[in-house]
């Protein structure tokens, strides 16, 4: 250690010093906070004064309360204290109705038990530990994409993970059952054949169906993968077994009754293999015969000729092509043909007679795209996921298969086995591992040839533990610089550098590390800050860093329950599956923007910008915004832009068939400010929607007879008016003046006396108390970072992190940068 560094650490303890020598890039933090001094309190005497309500269950610890005054250290006791500094910091400390301290002596009693917490925390850190880690779907579907370069459908092949703390990737929710390894077997099989283009796929055609969600209304152009002057259709990226001939089948979109909607009139729809037509069908316009009653639909038929043609019409629309194997753009779109609707708007039809309407009159729709496949296939191709695997081939071939194998085919067996396991078990493979897996090459290349054998080695490595989990290893002695003796003893020591790549690329990437990583990590490089810095800099620039979006961002705010959200159809007729569409992408777009641009975590909140198409913004009241496309607009009415404005998380928050203030107030809490109250009550009245009388009571009017009960109003009076703030907005986002004619107040008051006035008052309510939302966010992404839950060890590193990311204005990058270089990212515990 240089003069320089030794200066800085001065008299620490030999712990503390271990600790820096193993994670430099903690230093100036470490020394800053041991430096701070903590303000001269008495914190026995402040508990007497202040909190003598608050021996209550919220604040007890392994049967310690703080009405023991033993406790008087927060070192000694910094489960408790962090409960004590938590309730000081959110205002539920003193309760309410009794005697507060002036804002100067509250803040000298937080900053003393901060500083005290910090340094007792940087004297002896503590990392945690995360035990064996089983890849999520997403993380599996990622890796397989990575290393073998194939995409597939992990939701359709793997069983659905379980969240825990808002999220699917902490390790102690990620079982491994009987039925798990049932899956990751066939999924293995699966997975290998497809990537080596086993010729066996082509012993029988093989069947995929694509369907179109019914509510999906198909009179515009549906995706960029279509081509423009279409409308409906779908688009799909189908992966080719092999090369050969296929079959499309598309089948049309039918009522309840099973009669084809939309064929009053001829309409084009065209096939199309990467943008490429390959038919154009005519459908429609062909009925003959007289049709059955309009009302009584279903019941009484039309002539035969008419109900033959209205139930078959899509009977012939069935192309075969031949195509090459790997994946390809499939799409099926009909030819656009604009029109303005003529006549009185009629309102929507809801239940039945949305279900049995046959729209004769109307647009055809898609309702499946089924391909089936190979017939008289011609051999794997020169696919991606080839290019990926076979990195060198025999060149000695063998004449007959089951004779001895060549030599030159085990080494090249083994170059490419051992190129994969590197990649796919994140680190460089054992010669017993390489072993096995040319074990299995051996036996099916004696049987079937080659390529054979690497599809079958390529299937064990696909269900080995290794990786299947996200295993760390022990800690090396080489790892351990002088003096750590003392970090040791404590069972810390630094992850390895294979290990952070591990880390590193699953929480930015959720996927594996690419040879970047771990070739700096193999060279024991990629811990030291500099090559660290620049590595973060890189992966955020890649396009798998938007895993930051669909893994983290969504799951924070909700966007994954939003997508099983089913509104009231009697309610709400005009939902759709394109307005949920539109909802999800517009925050996905304005998150993306946000991190693309560095902005602060806070402008999350503030922006006053959003991005929306038109039919989001028929749907939001907007007006001149044409066209499919999202384009950004900004906002002058303080009602959009933001979080607390988009339709996705206004909607993730309601019931089916109204808003739900405490849904909404009790996500505020826990997401965005870290004050989730205790869990309620059971057997909770339902609200009365009407008084003795029969008059109907607003939604406030509702919960504010439910707090009446004082046991529901010790959660309620902190949730409800957060959730009173956003009541403008309907279940779906649309903004309101009046609900069920009465007109709403969204103007409340905190607990803490602070004014909320609709939704610019929520933003300006979070602002204020900026520093718990910081605080909140980064728990939420250091949760989603370490794939562990977060207790009271750890809230010393989320200070220090919100600390440090407050100098560029927590912008995203220092937050990140702030994770990635903290102690629990970089050391561990030993399970002792």
């Amino acid at each position: 250690m240089n003069a320089a560094r030794l200066a800085a650490v001065g008299a620490l303890s030999l712990s503390a010093l271990a600790w820096m020598v193993a994670a430099p890039v903690k230093v100036a933090a470490t020394a800053e906070i041991r430096g701070r001094q903590a303000p001269d309190v008495d914190l026995r005497a402040f508990v007497s004064t202040y909190c003598a309500g608050c021996h209550n269950d919220h604040l007890r610890t392994g049967g310690l309360s703080l009405a023991n005054p033993e406790l008087a250290d927060p070192a000694t006791h910094p489960e408790l204290w962090e409960k004590v500094l938590h309730k000081l910091n959110t205002g539920q400390m003193p309760p309410a109705r009794q005697q507060r301290p002036d804002p100067a002596g509250l803040q000298r009693v937080v900053s003393h038990i901060t500083t005290t917490l910090d340094r007792a925390a940087a004297a002896r850190p503590d990392p945690g530990r995360v035990g064996a880690h089983r890849l999520n779907r997403t993380e599996y579907g990622n890796a397989i994409r990575d290393l073998l370069a194939v995409n597939i459908d992990a939701n359709a092949l793997l069983l659905q993970d379980e969240a825990d703390e808002g999220f699917d990737n902490v390790a102690v929710s990620l079982a491994l059952s009987p039925v798990h390894l049932e899956r990751y077997l066939t999924a293995a099989r699966e997975i290998s054949r497809l990537a080596v283009g086993d010729k066996s796929l082509g012993d029988a055609a093989r069947s995929s169906t694509y369907r179109v969600p019914r509510l999906l209304e198909q009179d515009v152009r549906l995706s960029d993968d279509l081509p423009f002057g279409s409308r409906g259709g779908l688009a799909v990226r189908h992966t080719f077994p092999l090369n050969g001939e296929y079959t499309f089948k598309i089948r049309l979109r039918r009522q309840i009754y099973d009669y084809i909607v939309g064929m009053g009139r001829a309409q084009q729809l065209d096939l199309r293999i990467d943008n490429k037509r390959i038919h154009r069908f005519t459908v429609g316009g062909e009925a003959k015969g007289t049709p059955g009653p309009l009302t009584w639909n279903g019941e009484i038929v039309g002539d035969t000729p008419y109900e033959l043609y209205m139930h078959a019409a899509d009977a012939s629309l069935e192309r075969k092509a031949v195509v090459s194997a790997g994946e390809h753009l499939v799409s099926v779109s009909f030819v656009d043909t604009p029109g303005e609707r003529e006549g009185v708007e009629q309102p929507l039809a809801v239940d039945f007679g949305r279900g049995s309407d046959e729209q004769f009159d109307g647009n055809a729709a898609v309702d499946a795209l089924t391909i089936n496949g190979p017939y008289s296939s011609a051999g794997s191709g020169d696919t991606l996921s080839r290019r990926a695997i076979f990195s060198c081939l025999p060149t000695v071939a063998l004449a007959k298969v089951g004779r001895p194998k060549a030599a030159d085919e085990i080494a090249c067996a083994q170059q490419i086995l051992s190129r994969l396991a590197r990649r796919a078990y994140r680190r460089p493979p054992t010669a017993e591992e390489v072993e096995t897996l040319l074990g299995f090459f051996r036996t099916a290349a004696a049987e079937r040839g080659f390529e054979a054998g690497i599809q079958s080695a390529i299937e064990r490595m696909l269900v080995s533990f290794n990786f299947l989990f996200r295993i760390e290893g022990p800690p090396s002695p080489r790892l351990r610089g002088a003096g750590e003796t003392a970090s040791a003893a404590d069972g810390v020591y630094r992850v390895s550098d294979l290990d952070l790549a591990s880390r590193l690329s699953f929480f930015l990437w959720s996927s594996i590390p690419d040879d970047t990583l771990l070739t700096l990590a193999e060279r024991n490089q990629l811990h030291e800050p500099a090559v660290l810095d620049r590595q973060i800099t890189r992966m955020l620039r890649d396009p798998r860093a938007s895993a930051l979006v669909t893994g983290f961002a969504a799951q924070w705010l909700g966007m994954r329950k939003a997508q099983t959200f089913l509104p009231d159809a009697n309610i709400f007729p005009e939902f759709d599956e394109n307005l949920r569409r539109a909802l999800q992408r517009e925050t996905t777009m304005f998150v993306e923007s946000q991190i693309a641009a560095d902005r602060s975590i806070i402008d999350l909140i503030t922006a006053d910008y959003s991005f929306v198409n038109e039919r989001l913004g028929e749907h939001y009241g907007l007006r001149g915004i044409t066209g499919e496309r999202f384009r950004r607009v900004t906002f002058t009415d303080r009602v959009r832009g933001g979080i607390l404005g988009q339709g996705t998380v206004l909607m993730a928050t309601s019931y089916p068939d109204r808003t739900a203030p405490v849904v909404r107030g009790f996500w505020v809490l826990d997401s965005l400010l870290g004050m989730p109250p205790p869990p309620p009550p059971p057997d909770i009245p339902d609200l009365k929607a009407v008084t003795e009388d029969g008059r109907p009571l607003s939604m406030r009017a509702q919960m504010e007879k439910h707090r009446e009960n004082p046991s529901c109003a010790v959660c309620h009076v902190r949730m409800d008016p957060l959730g009173f703030s956003l009541e403008n907005f309907d279940a779906l986002g649309r903004w309101r003046e009046s609900s069920g004619g009465l007109r709403i107040d969204a103007m409340s008051t905190f607990p803490d006396g602070t004014p909320i006035d609709g939704v610019a008052g929520l933003r300006a309510f979070i602002v204020k108390h900026q520093d718990s939302y910081v605080q909140t966010f980064v728990a939420k992404m250091l949760t989603y970072a370490l794939g562990r839950h977060l207790d009271y060890r750890d809230q010393p590193v989320v200070r220090q992190i919100a600390r440090d990311a407050g100098a560029s204005g927590h912008r995203w990058s220092a937050i990140i940068r702030g994770i990635v270089t903290s102690t629990p990212f970089l050391m561990a515990r030993t399970s002792s």
